[in-house]
């Protein structure tokens, strides 16, 4: 591949704050937060950030048989990514072959299986319940509508999952694998039964009554921790000359990509081994840390993950960390686990085409314990913002970073 890159020439999303990926940053710039109670029904009170989707522009009644919401947002966005790319025609068969999907997705359709267990009590478990849940029903979904030949593969990663596809999905480009590739994520698990789940685990923020929007506080010292979210995000990404030639806009390029495992923990994070994972996307970006302006922070708002996080920002940033400005956009838009790092790579994107940073919001009081740069609300001016990290930290402990650069 030339020296130009891997350029992203397109996105597309359904997201708690809407499908215009412009408007979506808009309303993250502005601090406004998609988070709100949800499932009045349960014990426990409950919080998320949901997509307002309708799955009508792009299925019929017919055809939503035994599709999972995880895949119907795909298709969306992915569509969606492909017509911004200017994409919208057909390919033949040939071109066909030499397209890829990289998808990332935790749990699969948790709808469908939600309704499986629930009919299970009556014997009436929907016959369409396993290709409607398997997590590799996303991918699927949008090779079959688009026709796609080459390799359509998913990642399932815990919160990892769409960074490492859009990493595999930049290492088949630059391999000469594939011309185009289609690389994003999609989950939607804001079901009772995987709420529960989690708030068994005790890593879900509370909030007190009309405070649900606020209630995730990356990097404060009160913070409780995350609120799920939902939704899907993809980017289109082909190699900057093939891009150039056919005229099509470049947002920004993918330049680096690392990722790494802690193999100390299932649950704890580790934060030699997320260094180990930006240290490896810097590599191959070709960059100095102190030459990337901004990071797109994994910043889940828990007790024990944002500490460790920042710590290894310190181990790779050292000296130029104070030149680092650092945001959790998770305090918005939920935590959407596997599609998480798809959703905050698109916006890293953004960050960079449109110079300009979104804040790291509910935050009076900084935790001493995380000293960053936070980008404070009315302080999102970027002139200048020539290189940007985005970052992925899972359950399992496996991290992933990706470094983009301005076009």
């Amino acid at each position: 591949m030339s020296r130009q890159g891997i350029a992203v020439t397109g996105l597309g999303l359904v997201s708690p704050h809407g499908q215009s990926p412009d408007a979506v940053f808009d309303a993250l710039l502005r601090g406004e937060s998609a988070i709100r109670p949800v499932f009045p029904e349960l014990a426990k009170p409950a919080l998320a950030a949901t997509a307002a989707f309708d799955p009508a522009p792009w299925f019929n009644k017919l055809q939503l048989a035994g599709v999972d919401r995880v895949s119907q947002m795909a298709v969306a966005a992915a569509e969606l990514a492909l017509g911004d790319a200017g994409l919208d025609e057909p390919w033949d068969e040939a071109q066909g072959e030499r397209i890829g999907i990289y998808v990332g997705c935790g749990m699969g359709g948790a709808a469908a299986l939600e309704a499986a267990y629930r009919g299970g009590a009556t014997g009436r478990v929907p016959p369409l319940t396993i290709p409607a849940f398997m997590p590799n029903a996303p991918a699927s979904h949008i090779a079959m509508r688009r026709k796609v030949l080459g390799p359509v593969l998913t990642y399932s990663v815990a919160c990892a999952s769409s960074a490492i596809a859009i990493a595999e999905a930049a290492r088949a480009l630059e391999s000469g694998e594939v011309d185009l590739a289609i690389a994003g994520g999609s989950e939607a698990l804001i079901v009772p039964g995987v709420m529960m789940a989690w708030q068994a685990m005790q890593t879900l923020a509370s909030a007190e009554p009309g405070q649900a929007a606020s209630a995730v506080r990356p990097f404060a010292a009160d913070r409780s921790g995350f609120a799920l979210g939902e939704g899907a995000a993809f980017l289109i990404l082909e190699p900057a000359g093939r891009a150039a030639s056919r005229g099509a806009r470049s947002y920004a390029r993918l330049s680096g990509w690392g990722s790494s495992c802690d193999a100390s923990h299932l649950t704890k994070p580790d934060a030699a081994g997320q260094a180990r994972a930006l240290r490896a996307a810097l590599r191959k970006a070709g960059l100095a840390p102190g030459q990337v302006g901004y990071c797109n922070a994994h910043g889940t708002a828990t007790r024990v993950g944002d500490p460790i996080e920042c710590e290894a920002l310190a181990l790779v940033w050292g000296d130029a960390l104070a030149q680092l400005r650092v945001s959790s956009t998770k305090a918005l838009h939920g935590h959407l686990l596997g599609a998480a790092g798809a959703l905050e790579a698109l916006i890293t994107v953004l960050a960079l085409h449109r110079q300009a940073l979104p804040p790291n919001m509910h935050v009076d009081e900084p935790d001493p314990a995380c000293a960053l740069n936070l980008v404070r609300p009315g302080e999102s001016a970027a002139p200048g913002l020539g290189a940007a990290v985005s970052s992925s930290f899972a359950f399992g402990g496996t991290n992933a970073a990706l470094v983009f650069q301005r076009s």
